[in-house]
């Protein structure tokens, strides 16, 4: 390894749908705002997938790094860092605000305009070392009692669902929840909406997914087959038979054509639609249609929700370490970075439930 030219190892590819492969590439320094963190877990997310699909447009330089759901322990730090210091142990948030636009300063990193995101704005995670811009406002300090695969796992999936179920849709103790989708997001939407004492039917077309549910936190579950109800006509009549009226939050935690109709169609009047599940573009044709006549007529809220900013973290974090949420629970496999790459051309079929952990 040269001293003018440290290397390190990292997954990586050099075109939009070709095979991935371990390489050495130059160490990364931290910008003046920034850090470099020394990756000890990374999570295979099915985002991961479409970037390297190509159905991300933030994606400009290749070859490129992917990977954004991590956590490890700060081996550099700018000369304009303040708050994070070298061994410390931190999480990190998948979208990275600037910290100083209108929309930072309100608590909403989350949706920065100017947001970086590791893996998709830059190389990301599946690497010994990462680089991360603007670090006293989105590196978050990991406490003791959090290991570093779990951290990794509530990176973007988990935090997705906590800030979508707590604060946007705003899910309260004796309230009916349906989740579409138990996947990482969906799987992490029923325990939170669990964890606030609410009555969750848990719907998807895996039993071994709603068995998972079930065991989170799920009351109840419904089983789509897909060959006779693509539509997911069935799967709604079920659910307003489990809770009839419809329920007061529907999650699609997939982000589908299908998921989308559906979770509008099981809505009590005046019930909140939660969407965490991505649609791209170039995966789905025709955009997913709000079926407006609902939301007009039993007065519904259509909500988004994308990711969660760094200054909200201590609270879910916190919840972890009092054991109202054990995100541990989803924990799957754990491989090394040389298996990543299978792991990552995995993902574009129908996976296992549980979170894949990288260890580099």
């Amino acid at each position: 390894m040269s001293q003018d030219h440290p290397t390190m190892r990292a997954v990586r590819f050099d075109a939009f749908g070709e095979p991935p492969y371990v390489t050495e590439v130059e160490v990364p320094r931290p910008r003046p705002d920034g850090v470099v963190v020394r990756v000890e877990a990374t999570g295979v997310c099915r985002s991961d997938w479409h970037a390297w699909q190509g159905h991300d447009d933030d994606i400009t330089d290749l070859p490129h790094v992917p990977g954004h759901e991590f956590a490890g322990v700060v081996h550099e730090v700018g000369a304009d860092v303040r708050s994070v210091a070298v061994g410390d142990r931190v999480v990190v948030p998948f979208v990275c605000g600037c910290g100083t636009c209108e929309v930072c300063r309100a608590g909403a990193s989350q949706v920065c305009p100017s947001q970086w995101q590791p893996g998709f704005s830059g190389p990301g995670s599946f690497a010994e070392l990462v680089a991360v811009p603007w670090a006293d406002h989105n590196v978050v300090h990991l406490p003791d009692e959090i290991g570093a695969d779990v951290a990794a796992s509530l990176g973007c999936r988990f935090a997705t669902a906590y800030r979508g179920v707590v604060d946007v849709a705003r899910v309260t103790e004796g309230e009916h929840v349906a989740v579409l989708g138990c996947g990482g997001v969906g799987l992490a939407a029923v325990m939170v909406a669990r964890s606030r004492r609410a009555h969750v039917v848990a719907v998807d077309v895996s039993p071994d997914a709603l068995e998972l549910a079930r065991a989170v936190g799920a009351e109840e579950t419904v089983q789509v087959d897909v060959a006779t109800d693509p539509g997911m006509e069935r799967a709604v009549a079920r659910v307003r038979d489990l809770v009839p009226g419809g329920v007061d939050v529907a999650v699609d935690a997939l982000g589908s054509v299908a998921t989308a109709r559906a979770a509008t169609s099981v809505l009590r009047v005046r019930g909140r639609h939660l969407q965490l599940g991505l649609m791209p573009p170039v995966v789905v044709a025709d955009r997913a249609s709000v079926p407006m006549h609902l939301v007009v007529a039993r007065e519904l809220q259509v909500l988004g929700s994308h990711g969660m900013a760094a200054a909200d973290y201590p609270r879910m974090l916190a919840d972890v370490v009092a054991g109202r949420l054990e995100p541990e629970t989803f924990l799957g496999r754990t491989i090394t970075l040389e298996e990543a790459p299978a792991a990552l051309a995995a993902m574009s079929g129908r996976t296992t439930p549980g979170v894949t952990i990288v260890r580099p």
